[in-house]
Formats: C-alpha cells, structure tokens, sequence
C-alpha cells in the first residue's frame, strides 16, 4: 500500500535527520568546551605546564559525572578541535565527531580544507 510505503519513508527521514542534528550539536558542544578550555589556558602563567595540570584536573571532576568521554585525552583532543577550527561557522553540520577527529589527525592545513 503506498500509504504506508510513504508513511515508513517519512519516519525513516525523520529519524536520519534527528541523529544527523544530535551529532551536529555534539560537535558544538565540543568546539565550546575546547574553546573554554584555551581561553582557560592563555590565563596559566606557564602554560604548558598549566595546562597539562588544568586539562588533568578537569578531567577528574568531569568523568565521574559524565563519564570516559570526557577524559584528559578527550578535552586535550577538543582543544584541539577549537585550535584547529577556530571559528565557530567554519564547523561543518556535514561532518560528524568521527570524520573531524580524521581531520585532525592531518598535519597539512590545506588538505583538512579540503
């Protein structure tokens, strides 16, 4: 029945763009919270060592509540991501976290634009 074939087509679209906005919006949030964790950084006095303090101290308070995915190497990566991607509409709805952390991983500039 085509009504039900319709029907079945509409959730399908439906649920694929929920998850599509729900990745987005992670992403965001760990663009914001990389973005904090710099801005936190420039304050340190002798950053590297501040930082590397900092981030670990932050991750103790933060894995008990929100657990693993939120650990040392987890915000040191977001860092990154907001170091990396420094403005906020350069982020991509396209990419999800996975395809972004690839990105990252890249050392040339010009091909993670690409």
């Amino acid at each position: 029945m085509q009504l039900t074939t319709d029907i079945k087509q509409i959730i399908l679209q439906s649920r694929e763009t929920a998850i599509r906005s729900v990745d987005f919006q992670r992403v965001l949030m760990y663009w914001h919270i990389g973005k904090r964790i710099f801005e936190e950084e420039q304050q340190g006095q002798d950053r590297a060592d501040y930082g590397a303090y900092f981030i670990k101290e932050l991750a103790q308070q933060l894995v008990p509540e929100f657990g693993s995915a939120f650990g040392r190497r987890q915000l040191e990566l977001f860092r990154q991501f907001y170091r990396t991607f420094p403005i906020a509409n350069a982020v991509r709805s396209q990419l999800n976290w996975t395809q972004y952390r690839m990105l990252l991983r890249l050392d040339d500039a010009d091909k993670r634009l690409f």
